[in-house]
């Protein structure tokens, strides 16, 4: 394959740049300082292991975890040497072809439905995030966007909640009660 190949002019055609054949010694935007934050997050790991009990022996508990968080900066290093020689895409920009818009907005959404988790409960919060994402990706009308975005939502409570019985976090919704009426339902049609 000819490592030039795009696709269309903007290189938007659908695949992803991560495959095999991406980029020959070139760097794109962002690849140098995401090498660097593996790095630091390395070093961190390192000095976190460190911590565990210092280096008294090759016995000791932290041994094992300093040996592998030294291998991760060792390669994370490497990785950083080698992109930092690497020219720059010229084509590319953080904004348009790494980090999008949509990419930014979601990270947030995802942010919001952690917070939400606990105050609000499963239920409502996954309802809230299922009906924002769902309609700002599709475009499509409200009738559209809440049948798919609840109808999701019924089958994923069901398969956790009532089959795998996971506790998931009720919040202000009194969905203990929802269960029991209908086990009542369910044990009353029974006899």
């Amino acid at each position: 394959m000819d490592p030039e190949f795009r696709g269309d002019l903007d290189h938007h055609d659908g695949t992803s740049d991560a495959t095999p054949g991406g980029y020959v010694e070139k760097r794109r935007p962002g690849e140098l300082g995401f090498a660097l934050f593996l790095t630091g997050a390395s070093l961190f790991l390192l000095y976190s292991a460190y911590g565990i009990s210092g280096f008294d022996a090759l016995s000791a508990p932290g041994a094992i975890p300093m040996a592998t968080t030294l291998v991760m900066v060792i390669a994370a290093a490497v990785v950083v040497l080698r992109t930092a020689r690497l020219p720059k895409v010229t084509t590319e920009t953080i904004s348009k072809d790494i980090l999008p818009g949509t990419v930014i907005l979601f990270v947030g959404f995802l942010i919001v439905f952690g917070l939400l988790l606990q105050p609000l409960g499963f239920v409502l919060t996954a309802a809230l995030f299922l009906i924002i994402t769902i309609k700002v990706l599709a475009k499509r009308g409200w009738g559209y966007t809440l049948t798919v975005a609840l109808g999701s939502l019924v089958v994923i409570w069901i398969v956790f909640r009532v089959v795998f019985t996971v506790l998931l976090p009720a919040g202000i919704l009194p969905e203990a009660e929802f269960i029991q009426y209908f086990r009542n339902l369910m044990s009353a049609g029974a006899s």
